[in-house]
């Protein structure tokens, strides 16, 4: 991903955020051809404070899913966190001219892959996956001795895996190229408009409050 210095965010902080915030990745390879990308849930392993590299991830697919196989040929993947995102029309510019541009915020997350194969490593990620994605409920679901026994017959059908994060991109695109009076022409129409995108709004306040 190419970072464009005026969509930069001065706080690493909001990256981190981002990724916490929006888990579901994709998971990208390449292998003598064309890439290859798994919609998969991946999680932080541990604390991050301001940068990724150094950082390990957890994830986990279906082991029906051949992409995994690939891991051993192209140990380096691409784990891509899309937060929110929307089209912004000229309508809300009050200028002329203008064009349409579409506003949105992304982290891209590249590392080396290691395979977790056994039943107690993989049992693991899924749980502690689980844990991560309901710590913002309340309430919050635990699993009971039932749900780990379901969990265990079904590790035979899952593949999990880490990323050893070795390098961390990231794209804030929120109408800063704008004035102060049209970023806020866009915040507000992400807040009323026919496009409403409340979360998108949000995070332009925290990534531009001005």
């Amino acid at each position: 991903m190419f970072e464009f210095p005026r969509f930069a965010t001065g706080d690493p902080r909001h990256a981190v955020e981002l990724v916490r915030a929006h888990p579901f990745a994709m998971v990208v390879t390449a292998v003598g051809g064309a890439p290859v990308a798994t919609h998969v849930p991946v999680i932080v392993d541990g604390s991050v404070e301001t940068s990724f590299v150094g950082a390990t991830l957890l994830g986990h697919m279906a082991r029906v899913n051949p992409h995994w196989r690939d891991f051993a040929d192209a140990p380096e993947v691409l784990a891509v966190f899309t937060g929110p995102h929307g089209y912004v029309s000229p309508t809300v510019y009050a200028t002329d001219p203008a064009v349409p541009t579409w506003d949105y915020a992304a982290v891209h997350l590249t590392g080396r892959v290691e395979l977790i194969d056994d039943s107690a490593g993989i049992l693991d990620v899924v749980e502690r996956t689980v844990t991560a994605l309901e710590s913002p409920l309340s309430p919050q679901w635990h699993p009971t001795p039932k749900s780990r026994d379901r969990f265990a017959s079904l590790l035979s059908g899952v593949m999990a895996f880490r990323v050893h994060v070795t390098a961390e991109r990231s794209l804030f695109k929120l109408s800063q190229d704008g004035d102060a009076d049209r970023r806020g022409r866009v915040r507000d129409a992400f807040r009323n408009g026919p496009y409403q995108n409340a979360p998108l709004a949000d995070l332009m306040d925290r990534v531009d409050p001005a």
